[in-house]
């Protein structure tokens, strides 16, 4: 875990192996990036004046060795103009920088950067510098050994470093192969953190699955040596008296495809089809040790949906824990199987509202790109809530309309639903409408992460793999519905 330590002292006199400033676009140089440029005799002015510094938004400059300051490296974000997006630019400039300089060992790094919540700042700057190489011998991206920020409360200080480092398991959780992370093993790391961050942990075996009629999650598990389980995550922060926000996360911890067999190409990344599973636990480790006062519970499904004698077939008919039959027209549509299960299971806890989180369909990815998420709802009020946690998180987020004609698509011939829609149209909101069948009339929304967890290249804030989207918004939204309480 790597420490982070408030300094006060100045950029150009503090003992760190690197510093990291902020310049903005057509602004006055300010604050720490002034003092160094003074120090420098106006080195930094000089080279924005020449076009070797740009202010454009992530963009990076490194000066090496630069005389007058103790720091044997600078780096330079730009921070583009000022926005309404401050999450975003906290996040992702310090993120970026630390990439950068993380492409080599380094003891300590210090941040004076003066932009959006320091929080939010703090938990980018640990993320900029952990990558998904947790097997390589020789790093691509090595973890600093501790950061240094300025100027910054302990409160900040605090809820960033733990907000970070949530997002860091999150994503290391989903960049681990599916030789590592499989039902059992993601359920163990659930009772680790509950034992670890202060909540209860309850976690429900084959057998109990079969005791509660939970036959969609157990049919995609079937054609797997890994047995399924179902994990229930309670965190009493409020009174008892208040119902908990219920979270619910998609853990397939590896996704062949099943029957409907996946290429090549198609499957190699698929370890990380558990990211919405990935994503509520870190939402609960972060929650949990920053004491919100609410109450949430946390519920993943775990299964792997492989191929063998005992798989699930087209055709078949299943019974969904809340009685519902569900024709199966693709077994590569599993994880809306697992997530109908579990979301009953919510709804028996007495959830006052419900948010799940899955990678859930590629056409979510072909409707907004890879790095927006889909959000669908039955309750307008509960998505603007879930919408503005996202924006103040600095997260992108689209919603789609759930419209009651798609309800046909989903309607079937041999059982009351099927689990895809009638061809290749609106794949993401057909998938929706039939998660909208196990929710009843609990406030609950979906949001579809298929595109934005998994990167498939490196951005200049974060490397290729799993990115940690959404945790920061889940923690936003149970952080705002506490201060109600």
């Amino acid at each position: 875990m790597i420490p982070v330590i408030a300094t006060t002292n100045s950029a150009t006199n503090v003992e760190a192996d690197a510093i990291v400033l902020g310049v903005e676009q057509d602004r006055p140089l300010r604050g720490s990036t002034a003092a160094v440029d003074a120090a420098t005799n106006g080195l930094i002015s000089r080279l924005i004046a020449q076009g070797e510094i740009s202010a454009k938004r992530l963009s990076l400059t490194s000066l090496l060795a630069p005389a007058g300051i103790k720091a044997a490296q600078v780096v330079i974000v730009g921070l583009g103009q000022p926005s309404g997006d401050d999450g975003a630019l906290a996040y992702k400039s310090a993120a970026a920088a630390a990439k950068l300089l993380a492409a080599k060992p380094r003891k300590s790094v210090a941040f004076f950067l003066d932009v959006g919540p320091k929080s939010l700042a703090i938990a980018g700057a640990l993320n900029g510098c952990v990558g998904q190489d947790l097997y390589r011998a020789e790093k691509k991206i090595t973890p600093f050994e501790q950061i240094l920020w300025a100027d910054v409360d302990e409160r900040s200080l605090r809820e960033g470093s733990i907000l970070g480092h949530a997002i860091q398991d999150t994503r290391r959780w989903i960049n681990e192969p599916a030789n590592q992370i499989f039902p059992e093993s993601l359920a163990a790391e659930c009772v680790r953190l509950g034992k670890t961050c202060g909540f209860e942990v309850e976690v429900w075996d084959e057998k109990r699955l079969k005791q509660e009629r939970c036959g969609a999650l157990l049919a995609v598990s079937a054609g797997s040596d890994q047995p399924p389980c179902l994990v229930i995550m309670r965190y009493r922060g409020g009174p008892n008296s208040r119902a908990p926000l219920g979270l619910v996360g998609k853990g397939v911890t590896f996704d062949s495809g099943g029957l409907s067999l996946k290429t090549s190409e198609s499957m190699v990344d698929m370890k990380c089809d558990m990211a919405g599973a990935a994503t509520v636990m870190g939402a609960m480790q972060a929650i949990a040790l920053l004491k919100l006062p609410t109450n949430v519970v946390g519920l993943i499904g775990c299964v792997e949906n492989m191929v063998s004698g005992r798989s699930f077939k087209l055709g078949d008919v299943l019974t969904a824990r809340n009685g519902r039959t569900i024709e199966v027209l693709n077994t590569d549509a599993e994880g809306r199987l697992v997530l109908a299960d579990v979301l009953d299971v919510a709804r028996q806890e007495k959830c006052s509202h419900l948010v799940d989180l899955a990678t859930l369909t590629g056409a979510c990815v072909v409707a907004l790109g890879r790095y927006v998420a889909g959000v669908m709802t039955n309750n307008q009020a509960w998505c603007d809530r879930v919408l503005a946690a996202a924006r103040q998180a600095g997260e992108d987020a689209w919603q789609l309309p759930m419209f009651a004609d798609f309800d046909d698509h989903i309607k079937s011939d041999v059982a009351d639903i099927k689990n895809i829609g009638d061809g290749r149209w609106g794949g993401a909101i057909t998938a929706a409408k039939f998660l909208e069948q196990f929710v009843g009339d609990t406030p609950w929304t979906h949001i579809d992460i298929a595109g934005p967890s998994f990167l498939e290249r490196p951005l200049a804030w974060v490397d290729a793999g799993a990115s940690g989207a959404l945790v920061r918004t889940l923690v936003r939204l149970v952080a705002e519905l506490g201060a109600e309480s």
